[in-house]
């Protein structure tokens, strides 16, 4: 088995489609996708034109909830932003995704964690807004209850790679879309890629068991942060632009 996990598009239809070419260019048929799709000040509606098509096998991400069960009055600005390009397809697209699913009977795929869409599984963050890697009993802790050899998850945006004690493997495949962002939750934080560049994962089962390869894709990040910039975002056109958040 040899396929591609996505995550984290986040409205960047330029760098979908880049990882998707690169994708079709490593011979791999078969994508999966782990949600956080369209939020942002980008293309959520060209994002929804390229994906619903696919037929991926998809969970939703915690901002692809808000974009179905807010008020779009409420939403946060990148949340706001992307409801306003999307159909009423487009969300019942969304609407039709689970939480969480398997692929192919033996990959556990979720968002975030099992129980919660809006947690970092493999990270950590400090007080004083550092980004670190969990220690493995706090990983393992929160993968108790899913006896699959091959987990999934996205949301940290941040490429990693953690084998269990029982040798089960949790890969985040990075993000395709959004290179860096600021959050203020658990505590004020940044998480930065350092580069520009889209990010996905090939899994491989061998005879020795599950592999990967985290790829980094290079697209026309200027326009997209160019894009950015035209819409009032400088965050999002500063961290589209370098991968850093200033």
């Amino acid at each position: 088995m040899r396929f591609a996990a996505i995550a984290d598009i986040h409205g960047n239809h330029l760098a979908l489609e880049a990882v998707l070419a690169d994708i079709r260019a490593q011979g791999i048929d078969e994508i999966v996708n782990l949600g956080d799709f369209f939020s942002g000040p980008l293309e959520a509606g060209k994002t929804a034109d390229l994906l619903m098509p696919l037929s991926l096998t998809s969970v939703r991400g915690n901002h692809d909830r808000y974009l179905i069960e807010q008020d779009p009055a409420s939403m946060h600005a990148s949340d706001a932003a992307a409801y306003q390009q999307l159909s009423s397809s487009h969300l019942d697209w969304v609407r039709s995704l689970p939480f969480d699913t398997v692929y192919r009977g033996e990959v556990y795929l979720c968002h975030a964690t099992p129980k919660d869409d809006n947690l970092y599984w493999l990270e950590s963050v400090s007080p004083e807004g550092f980004v670190f890697l969990k220690p493995i009993e706090a990983i393992e802790a929160l993968a108790e209850g899913v006896d699959l050899p091959l987990i999934l998850c996205g949301h940290s945006h941040i490429p990693r790679a953690i084998m269990l004690s029982d040798g089960r493997l949790i890969v985040n495949p990075g993000s395709v879309g959004c290179p860096a962002y600021d959050d203020e939750m658990p505590y004020y934080h940044k998480v930065e890629a350092g580069h520009p560049l889209a990010s996905y994962a090939i899994l491989e089962k061998t005879a020795a068991g599950w592999t990967w390869q985290f790829r980094a894709v290079a697209y026309d990040h200027k326009a997209m942060s160019a894009l950015a910039a035209e819409r009032g975002r400088a965050d999002w056109a500063g961290a589209l632009a370098a991968g850093w958040v200033r």
